[in-house]
């Protein structure tokens, strides 16, 4: 006799062999599910005497930058010939100290030598028709003056003959004719006398007009002939202060041109540093700031005193003058560690400088755990830094620890196993 199987339903049917493929596929749906969603934090065990681990503090901000400057003197002035030539005699030698006006060396140019020539000649001749022109001039002058005094005598006859004759006519004892010729003979004197006062005067004015333009020429010509002689003595290269002949650029026998940069002379009386700053700074950069060094184990002070404004390579470059005491046997190009100051000291949170900002850009950084087995990643923002201390300003609270040593090694794993 068959035995009738009852068809199981309910929570029954699901312990039937006929659901186990559904178990199996919703165990394998949730398997999938839980790889999907869970955090993929990846990990990395490294050797924990090999890190540097800092502790993140609480104090003072420092706010100022590390410079490496160079002694320079503060006052360099060009040596250039305001004359081009050729070098005939070099008399002081580089590295020199020199005076002002010490002749450093000495050109020849032939054509200047023959423009002087010239303008002598030229000279000479408008002196020698300056001189006529004067000569003949005064014998114009003499002679006019002559034939003036002669006129006047003839006046002087012509006037007695025609009064002589007028008063005889008058008591009807000559001619009218006789009375009328006089009388036109002593206005024709008259006429003339008046023509040579003209004339005398007309002379004198044109003989100053003249004698005026041709000295004022020559005036012109002496003055281009001091010019000239001023030239050559241009040719001569003087010290124009006092100081050191530095790189002194110049072969005998070598043609320089006018203007050619030749040498320099520094004055050693007074001294700047020279520093070159990165452009990350280069807007909190201002002339006025302070900066201290160390040298022969003292503290010295500058500030700076010039900022130019071309970045090249990354960098601009800035004179910082001297604040009170000079470091004794100071020397040009002596190089000076500078603390430049840009601006007051303020409470912050504390890392130490590290070689992890390489990789991170201050981005994030590794927080060692309480236990110190391990070190987790975590984004963090980082604000000013001096050569000591990064100012961290979110992310981090005094009392944790981080790794600042370098991160090359790490990749981008989210936790160190510290062994």
């Amino acid at each position: 006799m068959d035995k009738i199987i009852e068809k199981k339903t309910g929570w029954k049917a699901a312990f039937t062999k006929k659901a186990l493929p559904w178990w199996v596929g919703g165990g394998m749906a949730i398997l999938v599910a839980f790889l999907i969603l869970k955090p993929s934090r990846s990990t990395l065990r490294i050797n924990g005497e090999s890190i540097s681990i800092s502790e993140v503090k609480a104090g003072e901000f420092n706010d100022y930058i590390r410079l490496s400057g160079t002694v320079q003197p503060l006052i360099t002035v060009q040596i250039s010939p305001i004359e081009g030539g050729r070098v005939e005699a070099i008399l002081i030698e580089e590295g020199s100290m020199v005076k002002q006006g010490d002749e450093i060396l000495r050109l020849s140019n032939d054509n200047l030598e023959l423009q002087m020539l010239n303008s002598e000649a030229e000279l000479a001749e408008k002196e020698n028709i300056l001189r006529n022109t004067q000569i003949q001039m005064e014998q114009d002058r003499l002679n006019v003056k002559q034939s003036k005094a002669e006129y006047l005598l003839n006046v002087k006859r012509l006037k007695r003959n025609f009064e002589q004759q007028k008063t005889l006519y008058n008591e009807k004892l000559i001619a009218k004719e006789e009375y009328l010729k006089a009388k036109e003979d002593y206005d024709l004197a008259m006429d003339k006398l008046q023509i040579i006062k003209d004339k005398e005067v007309q002379d004198s004015l044109f003989r100053s007009t003249q004698v005026e333009r041709m000295q004022e020429s020559l005036e012109n010509m002496q003055l281009n002939m001091h010019m000239i002689r001023k030239r050559k003595d241009n040719l001569t290269i003087k010290a124009p202060i006092d100081g050191q002949l530095g790189i002194l650029d110049a072969v005998l026998g070598e043609n320089i041109g006018a203007g050619t940069k030749i040498g320099q002379i520094s004055d050693m009386s007074s001294y700047k540093i020279e520093a070159q700053i990165d452009e990350h700074y280069i807007d909190r950069v201002i002339p006025g700031l302070k900066a201290t060094f160390e040298r022969q184990e003292s503290t010295f002070g500058a500030s700076l005193r010039k900022v130019y404004p071309e970045v090249r390579e990354g960098k601009f470059k800035a004179d910082f003058k001297f604040e009170g005491e000079i470091p004794e046997n100071i020397r040009n190009g002596q190089t000076y560690y500078l603390n430049l100051q840009l601006g007051s000291p303020e409470s912050a949170v504390l890392i130490p400088r590290g070689s992890f900002f390489q990789k991170t850009g201050g981005k994030w950084i590794y927080v060692v755990s309480k236990d110190g087995k391990e070190a987790v990643k975590r984004e963090i923002r980082i604000g000013r830094q001096n050569p000591q201390f990064y100012e961290v300003l979110e992310g981090l609270e005094p009392g944790e620890k981080v790794i600042t040593s370098g991160y090359d090694n790490y990749g981008n794993n989210d936790i160190l196993i510290l062994k």
